[in-house]
């Protein structure tokens, strides 16, 4: 029994639109009552007590200040909402339902907006805004792949999509989301290494920016399904290694380049070397032994390979 308790999953709450009015229908009511309950009012004080006996009409004061007031009570009810806005409401503590559609509504006075990542507890800052926001958080240092430290952030856009979601089922879903922007980033970072191995065949964080993003946008989005949020784009936005091993890994870098270099310096080399040979093989210039083949590559070799330019030396006597 205990167990199944323990493992009880979360009352999960969707969204749900809320009953409303017309703003505008219930604002011409709720100025008829107010003027309604002044008019009887003022009937009744003034002719309730009069010498002709009408002491009945003294009745209608009480009544016009109870028809004043509820129509105060009324108005409270009002609700203004602008493109991309939100109010979820609440009635004595149940879900009552949500506005999202931009207009002048009325709804139940007794129900109240909830907003939990509101600041300040004040009629305009309990709406949800459902426009896109940008999350960028601090730069953090994790691990990659190869157990590098390296120092990453990210820019996420995001946007409430169910409003019951971000509104009951986490605590605040501006603290949520950071926080599990935070463990995507570390979930993503230690399955890459920080640049392409050796053999090239795989993602890299430096090197596979689309795929990352994607793979990010798609960890971060299961994360945050539970508070109706929609990831709509996810990037990194700072890649770099950590202070301590930077200079390390910029000369591994440095060497790595300088060794792609000479490959590419040597296969050319090795290129000409040979239609050099075959040129002088098919034009019929020069026999050459093997001796002397070897001495010309080596020459060759020496002069294309170099850092510094070759110093030739002419000879003038016989080749033998």
């Amino acid at each position: 029994m205990e167990e199944n308790k323990a493992a009880r999953p979360l009352n999960v709450v969707d969204e749900r639109p809320a009953k409303c009015v017309n703003g505008w229908v219930m604002l011409f009511v709720v100025i008829g009552m107010v003027i309604v309950g002044i008019a009887l009012f003022v009937v009744g004080v003034m002719f309730g007590g009069s010498e002709d006996g009408m002491h009945a009409l003294l009745a209608l004061a009480p009544v016009g200040v109870l028809t004043f007031i509820a129509a105060i009570v009324m108005s409270i009810g009002f609700k203004l909402l602008q493109p991309n806005e939100a109010f979820v409401l609440t009635l004595f503590g149940k879900y009552y339902g949500t506005l999202k559609t931009d207009g002048f509504y009325w709804t139940n006075p007794f129900c109240s907006a909830v907003n939990p990542a509101s600041a300040v507890a004040a009629l305009s800052s309990r709406k949800l805004s459902l426009k896109a926001m940008t999350l960028n958080n601090d730069k953090q240092k994790v691990n990659d792949e190869e157990g590098n430290p390296i120092e990453i952030s990210v820019v996420v856009i995001w946007r409430i999509t169910n409003t019951a979601r971000a509104v009951f089922n986490v605590e605040n879903y501006m603290s949520y989301i950071s926080t599990q922007c935070d463990a995507a980033i570390r979930q993503v970072a230690r399955q890459y290494p920080y640049d392409v191995s050796s053999n090239g065949d795989e993602n890299s964080l430096r090197g596979s920016a689309q795929e990352i993003a994607a793979i990010l946008r798609e960890e971060l989005q299961q994360r945050v399904d539970i508070a109706g949020i929609e990831i709509i784009e996810a990037r990194i936005s700072h890649l770099a290694y950590a202070p301590e091993i930077a200079a390390a890994m910029l000369q591994r870098q440095q060497a790595s380049a300088i060794i792609a270099a000479r490959q590419k310096i040597v296969e050319g080399a090795v290129s000409m070397v040979q239609m050099a040979l075959n040129k002088l093989s098919e034009e019929d210039i020069v026999e050459l032994d093997d001796e002397r083949k070897a001495q010309m590559v080596s020459n060759l070799l020496v002069v294309l390979c170099g850092n510094r330019d070759a110093q030739p030396v002419v000879g003038t006597g016989s080749i033998y």
